[in-house]
């Protein structure tokens, strides 16, 4: 596992009839359970929340119900089954299972027979990137975008980054955007193993990094990096919901050009979850035709 936060989670005890042996599945074994949860602990440690890390004694409670669940012939099973249940906890990025055995049938003596799995979070996520100002460095939008892409290739935990063509669009917004320039905007998609508040971290680093500031709400910028959505809504697995900052998917995503059009040009399949509903992202595009959005001469 690589570095970073963890929570460790030893020594749970349940009974269970796994095994391929007519005797385990009768009679039953006792199986003592290991997990170690990676996940960004800052969040809680900074509010002293428990929403913002994870209930052990929850995880605990999903780990005795695996174990005391429907017999499997293998522990490999098992711990396959007990990593899926705690990766699918939205804090959760990677985590390690230890099964253990101890009276597994060996034919010899011996201290203990254990299976270790490590599993990681793999998402899908669709990322907006936009820029309108010259960056600290003098660089112009387009170069802006260009870095960033650059940038998001080299996150941790971020892997499989593909982005459309640039875009340049008109601002969109409220009073603030009176006056502004044009920006370029650009959708990248990749997948990640990191949390939704953990990865938007990042993207607000790589933002501050270029220059981002934040005086006015849909003010002028030299990046805007935005998490619009996190898992895949056509197979259920998105994540929807509102901490903080963070709001899932972006509540504004289905009425703007400058994500759609792009978003729908890298991926012709793309969905987006509008209430309880889950639309093509080409379907939505008709709506905003009002929003020019034209590609970038050099991309052409």
């Amino acid at each position: 596992m690589r570095a970073g936060d963890e929570i460790r989670l030893t020594g749970v005890r349940a009974r269970g009839h796994h095994g391929v042996l007519e005797h385990e599945r009768r009679e039953g074994q006792d199986f003592v359970v290991d997990v170690t949860m990676e996940l960004d602990l800052r969040p809680a440690g900074t509010t002293d929340e428990l929403a913002r890390t994870v209930h052990y004694g929850e995880v605990a409670a999903d780990v005795v119900a695996v174990v005391e669940g429907e017999p499997r012939d293998l522990i490999e099973t098992v711990a396959e089954e007990i990593a899926a249940t705690v990766l699918a906890r939205p804090l959760v990025e990677t985590v390690e299972v230890t099964v253990h055995k101890p009276q597994a049938p060996v034919g010899v003596p011996f201290g203990d027979v254990a299976v270790v799995v490590r599993r990681r979070t793999d998402v899908p996520v669709v990322i907006a990137v936009g820029a309108n100002l010259a960056g600290t460095d003098g660089a112009e939008p387009a170069a802006t975008v260009r870095a960033a892409v650059q940038r998001l290739r080299r996150l941790r935990g971020l892997r499989g980054v593909r982005t459309s063509r640039s875009f340049v669009t008109a601002p969109v917004g409220g009073e603030a955007v009176a006056g502004q320039p044009d920006y370029v905007n650009a959708v990248a998609l990749a997948r990640t193993s990191r949390s939704p508040a953990s990865l938007l971290a990042d993207l607000h680093r790589v933002e501050d990094d270029f220059g981002r500031t934040r005086e006015a709400r849909w003010g002028a910028r030299t990046l805007d990096l935005d998490l619009v959505q996190y898992g895949d809504p056509a197979a259920g697995t998105d994540v929807v919901g509102e901490e903080d900052a963070l709001l899932l998917p972006h509540p504004r995503a289905h009425e703007r050009a400058f994500v759609l059009v792009p978003w729908a040009e890298i991926d012709a399949a793309a969905t987006l979850r509008r209430g309880e509903d889950v639309v093509a992202v080409r379907e939505l595009i008709p709506a905003v035709e009002d929003q020019p959005v034209r590609p970038m001469e050099e991309d052409r």
